[in-house]
């Protein structure tokens, strides 16, 4: 007998075109018509939200228009109007010293705001200090932290720093606009980079780079699943253009940023670091939600009732016939010994769910999971799914909300008011098609995606890059939907259990391409990757107390959690580039470099200033430097915790709640002086928006380096909030490389116990094993209610090992400046050709042209940045010709184009195609110079070459 099914998930029907079998949430749908709009709003029950607009394409018909001179300009308060001849009117609005609105209207009138406060959640920060001045050229609108000049004739704006003289960002030409589309173009920096632009699946440094600001629903390398209108410079800004319609931002000289909309729009943000401005941005557009606890668990996701008629994957699935069959997953996980926190039981289209829904709830409670609910039409019953059935979360699906832009944005909020106004909970919602302002309310995810390592590869950057949009919250299903294998899922899940939320999909490619291979759950797999599985997400668990205070940072200040290098090493010339985009922070002292091919060796991780030890073997390294060769077989993530790091860790559990935390193990890399906050709540409701929670603050002193004392003081925990413990044990693991002449907490001597087992069984004690990952000093201090201090004396800290004093050179950012000769008419010989990373490619000196340019001929790069440089190498062409190669040459290095001075390197290179290095005397410079003297062969006047690569350091961004 069939049980009865709600047809929650029944998916609106697209006319004239047949349903594909085997849909899931976030498939791609084509743009429904508008008759069938209207239908999803009203089964949605979202009130009207205006036309969905398509993305950004050809510029509209009519001519290009200005705002033409400035005739005047008026103050109210903090607000400054400003007339010109055309008819236009601006408005500078200043809302902080740090914070200003400059609004464009080509009508001069200010009535047309489509956004309102769905942005710009936040504008009134109190009074502010502002002055105005008419410099004559220019107005000057002043305050604490900057100076916005309203140049005259043309109207245009710029911004300095409160000096009046550093520059932050300026306009090249006015903003021009024609019947549909705005423009703005800003002078680009010699060194500025940008980031931001909301979940873009691809790099995340922008430079040279065109990004769509739109919604297509394509979920490949370089779409953005959840764009916002958002980014911001190592000039020291950010900018949200403050809009619902879609756009195209072109980071390059000059930089335009355009949106399909006659008015421009934005609020500014400046800053002294990037993490300064994501903490004004979300000032303003809201801070990232803080989830609950069992939403940092992995997330499960399948249909159950794949008996409903409606259901368009495989009927006879075993195990899948009604949605109380989610209970036997349960089961089957907590039997593997399995972390795992919730699952989305009717996740498929037309899977909808068995009634009662209560049943299967409280039957995953039982077991330590949490039930959420996928929906593709709208939230019609989320009062009794959340009020009466206890459901917590839901994930929204294109053929709902795939319109994007504000009724997508609407859509997530009638799914946050669902959970909200129906209990006590926490939001938890997911969602594709985000916006500005999309952090403060739902996880984004990638999309449909593939379960292959080149998904894999962009993925990292893409999620860790979300983050420079204030985006706490971003994911990727584990392995992607579509095909995939246990390689690809054990890789994948090793470094995404290092990210807040995660979440794992039953799949849609084919059915298990390997051994091993069954469904997307990891406790689906054969050995070996059941174990590796296992201990990811068993360490994820023990993580929960540092990853969740490393949220609630982001909560407070808009700094995610999972943290582009950049955030954390600004003036790092390679953190801010894309040579550190394969790799990232884990809050603010685990570094992750995930594995993203088939290989068991990891090459090219960026270590930065200061010492990094490998969590798995204590092996520590001194940065800034590349480290090559990392030795990473499957079931190793290479993982480094930065000097000075403070861990607090869990006992191991399998869901939150399972135990208590009757002990806490703050786990300490010792490097001079360092500290941590530590963050704890309910977990679970919103008490905590009351101040109901607490702190607890460790301070760690410790040598530099050698011998010394380290000192731990733990704070007592300050606040309150349900379940908080009146008193805990406390353990400390301590990477030193020598056992302490004396261990005492306040001041009282610990006993020395003899072997690991005798520690493992005492309450109270210390024991150093030199063999555990280079050394560690365990030590018990027994229950404490009050704040205490444990000294170890006369204790060494692991040397450090210097990195090669060498590395390749990032080429991503660098750029022709100048080749005295290219041939571009009869073939592709573009100087580019010759660092483009290709080798089937080259600078080859014209030749078409009746009369060749005679030798010698030079090519001129600018590497993007300062580095010192001390090796070159160089490659012939490879396509069996042999003219051009190069004989005689010189090298030359600069901080100038107009002054080169003398050689760095000179010789001449072999008649051969094989690839050579040259040894350069090192030299700071930021422009390279290859001058061909002659033809190796002596066939003609030619040169040609398929790569150039140097080696060398990069020069810290604040070194004169």
């Amino acid at each position: 007998m069939r049980l009865p099914s709600i047809r929650r998930s029944r998916r609106v029907p697209l006319s004239g075109r047949p349903r594909p079998p085997r849909r899931r949430a976030g498939r791609r749908l084509r743009a429904p018509g508008a008759a069938l709009l209207a239908a999803a709003l009203t089964v949605a029950g979202l009130a009207a939200a205006g036309p969905l607009v398509a993305p950004a394409t050809a510029a509209p018909s009519g001519a290009t228009a200005t705002a033409g001179d400035v005739t005047g300009l008026t103050r109210s308060g903090n607000t400054f109007t400003v007339t010109a001849t055309s008819g236009a009117k601006a408005r500078v609005v200043v809302a902080r010293a740090d914070i200003f609105r400059l609004w464009l209207s080509p009508d001069g009138t200010f009535t047309d705001d489509p956004a309102g406060s769905d942005l710009a959640v936040t504008t009134d920060f109190g009074s502010v200090p502002v002055n105005h001045t008419d410099a004559g050229a220019y107005h000057r609108i002043s305050t604490g932290s900057l100076s916005i000049r309203v140049y005259k004739s043309p109207l245009r704006f710029s911004v300095y720093r409160a000096d009046d003289t550093t520059p932050v960002w300026q306009e090249t030409r006015p903003t021009s606009w024609t019947g549909g589309r705005t423009t703005q173009y800003l002078a680009r920096g010699a060194d500025e980079q940008f980031y931001g632009t909301g979940l873009r699946l691809g790099e995340w440094a922008l430079r040279d780079k065109n990004v769509p600001i739109a919604v297509d629903n394509k979920w490949r390398e370089n779409d953005n699943a959840s764009p916002a209108p958002f980014y911001m410079s190592t000039n020291g800004y950010g900018v949200m253009r403050n809009t619902w319609a879609p756009g195209s931002y072109g980071f390059n000289a000059p930089t335009t940023l355009t949106h399909d909309e006659k008015r421009f729009d934005a609020w500014y943000f400046t800053g002294d670091s990037p993490k300064s401005v994501l903490d004004a941005y979300t000032d303003v557009s809201g801070k990232p939600f803080m989830a609950p606890m069992w939403g940092f668990e992995l997330g499960n996701a399948d249909c159950f009732n794949a008996s409903n008629p409606d259901y368009q994957g495989d009927h006879a699935r075993p195990r899948h016939q009604s949605t109380p069959d989610v209970v036997g997953y349960a089961a089957d996980a907590r039997a593997a010994d399995m972390p795992s926190g919730w699952f989305l039981p009717n996740d498929g289209y037309g899977c909808g769910y068995t009634a009662p829904l209560k049943s299967t709830v409280d039957a995953l409670r039982a077991k330590g999971f949490q039930t959420g609910l996928w929906t593709s039409t709208g939230l019609g019953s989320i009062a009794d799914e959340v009020a009466a059935a206890g459901s917590r979360g839901v994930k929204t699906d294109v053929a709902w909300i795939g319109g994007g832009y504000k009724y997508a944005f609407d859509g997530v909020q009638q799914a946050v008011d669902g959970i909200e106004k129906n209990s006590d909970a926490r939001r938890f919602v997911w969602t594709v098609d985000g916006w500005a302002g999309t952090q403060r309310n739902a996880v984004v995810w990638t999309g449909d995606t593939h379960g292959t390592w080149d998904d894999m590869r962009w993925h990292v950057p893409a999620i860790t890059g979300a983050g420079l949009s204030g985006l706490n919250y971003a994911a990727g299903d584990i392995d992607g939907i579509f095909g995939g294998s246990p390689q690809t899922y054990t890789r994948d899940l090793q470094w995404k259990a290092f990210t807040p939320a995660f979440m794992t999909m039953s799949g849609w490619g084919a059915t298990n391409p390997s051994a091993g291979y069954h469904d997307k759950q990891p406790w689906r797999f054969a050995e070996p990757y059941l174990s590796i599985n296992r201990k990811y997400l068993q360490l994820k668990m023990r993580l929960m107390p540092y990853l969740y205070t490393m949220s609630r940072v982001a909560h407070e200040t808009g700094v995610p959690s999972t943290r582009a290098m950049v955030l954390e090493y600004p003036d790092d010339p390679v953190a801010r580039s894309n040579a550190t985009s394969g790799q990232f922070m884990a809050g603010d002292s685990l570094l992750v470099a995930p594995v993203v091919s088939d290989t068991a060796v990891r090459d090219g991780i960026h270590l930065p200033a200061g010492t990094w030890t490998d969590y798995w073997t204590g092996r520590t390294y001194q940065g800034p430097g590349r480290l090559d060769g990392y030795r990473a077989p499957l079931d190793t993530l290479p993982l480094f915790v930065k000097g000075g790091g403070i861990v607090p860790m869990w006992p191991q559990m399998n869901h939150t709640g399972e135990k208590p935390v009757s002990t806490l193990t703050y786990d300490i890399h010792p490097r001079g002086a360092s500290s941590f906050s530590l963050y704890e709540d309910d977990g679970r409701t919103r008490a905590h928006e009351s101040g109901a929670y607490a702190r607890q603050r460790v301070d760690v002193t410790a040598p530099a380096s050698g011998t010394g004392t380290v000192t731990v003081s733990v704070g007592a925990p300050t606040g309150s909030y349900s379940g908080k413990p009146a008193s805990r044990g406390y353990e400390f693991t301590l990477h030193v490389a020598s056992a302490p002449t004396a261990l005492t907490v306040d001041a009282a001597a610990l006993p020395r116990l003899a072997s690991k087992a005798a520690y493992d069984s005492a309450a109270s004690g210390w024991f150093f094993d030199p063999a555990d990952r280079a050394g560690i000093l365990m030590v018990k201090t027994g229950t404490k209610a009050e704040a205490f201090t444990v000294r170890a004396t006369g204790t060494t800290l692991p040397a450090a090992e210097s990195l090669p004093a060498s590395a390749p050179i990032d080429r991503s950012g660098w750029s022709l400046v100048h080749a005295d000769s290219q041939e571009t008419a009869a073939e592709n010989g573009a100087a580019a050709g010759a660092f483009d990373g290709n080798p089937a490619t080259m600078w080859h000196t014209a030749w078409s042209s009746p009369k060749p340019a005679p030798l010698p001929h030079e090519i001129q790069i600018d590497l993007g940045a300062r580095h010192t440089v001390d090796g070159l190498g160089h490659l012939p062409r490879q396509d069996g010709g042999v003219n051009g190669r190069i004989g005689g040459y010189e090298i030359y290095l600069s901080d100038t184009t107009a002054d080169w001075g003398p050689p760095v390197a000179s010789g001449t290179f072999a008649d051969t195609a094989a690839a050579t290095t040259v040894a350069l005397t090192p030299k700071t410079g930021r422009y390279l110079r290859l001058r061909a003297l002659t033809e190796a062969g002596g066939r003609g006047p030619w040169t040609s070459a398929a790569e150039i690569t140097l080696t060398g350091r990069p020069v810290p961004v604040n070194t004169a």
